[in-house]
């Protein structure tokens, strides 16, 4: 299971998409490291190899999967130990069935737990012997150590699928387990129907919040060193320096910009910033006062509200040739005017759908 453990590595300029897993790598002694799996199918364990290369490395004990007792282990820079009674988890073939695993997920191709389920779902649909045998067969292909997450179920864990794929009568792949009774099998059965019902509802239900990623595409705001009103401005209203004036404490700015640059400013008889003209404590309270003043632009400018509106869910990036804390300049800045017009947009739809602030 990958995770969050996600890397990467670069070949002619390509990403190639990677995760990694803890593993031991006997090298004279024991060292606990990371074993690095890619999509292409290449594994780092201290040197990239095929995957056939490193079933091998395993063959001869490069990568350890069983651990003597009172053999010296180190971790580089960090510690060294001997093992006592160590209690090993993986077998060669575990670990290359998870390593084969990665490599699926990595591939966005169904995995041994991918290919279970399509496996179980045929017997369900058509619940002959023989479809029975193909569906528990792809369940033992499931590496032992990931078989309880097979249905995502950790209350249940496994249970339903060793009786499903057993039949009455029949015994599981776990020794403890009794045969299986008509009763547990029935169970079993009620189980995946109402799995199904569940994950019907669940493919079917369409949220209130609609999809986390926005389908609309991104909407860049480029600078703009316009100086006149226009009868008809599109997205360019949209930018800060846009003639468009603001009333702020019964003070008429031309633009959001200068209402900004204005109110930066500390006026006579006030602390100011240290070494400069700006107010003291302004870098703390910007994000705030632009707020402020967008909100202003769009309450008064209902035309140019409309232009907000009509972007819809999209990101706002916003360039500023000036400001890599206002502007999204090419992926190297902070984009918060982007955010914040993303915020006034939002409460203006909050308004229009009828919606109460809090």
């Amino acid at each position: 299971m990958i995770g969050n453990r996600i890397t990467h590595r670069v070949v002619d300029g390509v990403r190639i998409p990677g995760t990694w897993r803890p593993i031991f790598i006997r090298n004279g002694r024991y060292f606990l490291t990371e074993l690095f799996i890619y999509a292409d199918g290449l594994i780092d364990c201290w040197g990239l190899v095929t995957l056939e290369e490193f079933e091998e490395k395993i063959r001869t004990g490069w990568v350890a999967t069983a651990l003597p007792d009172g053999a010296e282990a180190a971790v580089h820079g960090l510690a060294s130990w001997k093992f006592s009674e160590p209690r090993n988890q993986l077998t060669p073939d575990l670990l290359v069935a998870e390593v084969r695993d990665s490599i699926d997920q990595l591939n966005k191709r169904p995995d041994s737990t991918g290919r279970c389920l399509a496996a179980v779902d045929a017997f369900l649909a058509d619940r002959t012997e023989e479809n029975r045998a193909a569906a528990r067969t792809a369940f033992l292909a499931v590496p032992e150590t990931q078989r309880r997450y097979t249905l995502g179920d950790m209350d249940s864990k496994d249970w339903p699928l060793r009786v499903l794929v057993a039949g009455p009568g029949g015994r599981t792949y776990l020794p403890i387990d009794p045969p299986v009774t008509q009763e547990a099998y029935d169970s079993a059965i009620a189980y995946f129907e109402q799995r199904a019902r569940w994950k019907e509802q669940q493919r079917t239900r369409v949220p209130a919040d609609g999809p986390e990623v926005p389908y609309a595409p991104a909407v860049h705001l480029a600078h703009s060193f316009r100086s006149e009103p226009l009868t008809d401005p599109g997205r360019v209203g949209l930018r800060n320096e846009y003639p468009a004036p603001i009333t702020v404490g019964g003070i008429v700015h031309p633009s959001v910009a200068d209402a900004y640059w204005s109110l930066s400013i500390a006026p006579p008889g006030t602390p100011a910033a240290p070494g400069t003209l700006g107010r003291e404590g302004w870098e703390h309270a910007r994000t705030a006062v632009m707020t402020g003043l967008l909100r202003a632009k769009y309450d008064q400018h209902p035309e140019l509200a409309e232009i907000l509106l009509a972007t819809g869910d999209a990101t706002l990036v916003y360039q500023d040739i000036d400001s890599a804390f206002w502007g999204e300049n090419a992926g190297r800045g902070r984009n918060w005017t982007g955010r914040l017009l993303e915020l006034v947009r939002s409460e203006l739809h909050m308004r229009r759908a009828g919606i109460p602030g809090l």
